[in-house]
């Protein structure tokens, strides 16, 4: 079934919100697509999304210092993206949201139609 031009794109089939109440929602988005909007994020929630991992995990794999790393986790926190659990000395942490890898096959969609789109260009010339 097409989804109808009052639905497309909503997650929800309830009433239409109230242009305020909308323009919250779209704010509140906003704030989760700014949290993945930077390479070394998007790489720890890449590798969240296989599992759990400690911060000394997340550090090596960046090639940062902790300091760096920590400030990149709080972000992706405080939009709700990850959650924490302190283990001894060390903080493990994980995606809150599984669904995540489902937006990296989206992207990753995207830049494979880009890419042919240009090799096509590039033919045609």
């Amino acid at each position: 079934m097409k989804p109808s031009p009052k639905t497309r794109g909503r997650t929800d089939a309830g009433p239409t919100p109230t242009p305020a109440a909308a323009r919250a929602r779209y704010a509140a988005r906003a704030t989760v697509l700014k949290a993945l909007a930077h390479p070394v994020r998007l790489m720890f929630v890449d590798h969240l999304a296989a599992g759990e991992r400690c911060v000394c995990e997340l550090r090596n794999l960046a090639g940062l210092d902790l300091s760096t790393v920590s400030k990149h986790l709080t972000v992706l926190k405080n939009a709700g993206l990850i959650q924490d659990e302190k283990r001894g000395q060390w903080v493990y942490y994980r995606l809150c949201c599984p669904c995540l890898g489902n937006f990296f096959t989206c992207i990753e969609n995207i830049l494979k139609r880009q890419a042919t789109t240009k090799l096509k260009g590039l033919a045609s010339k």
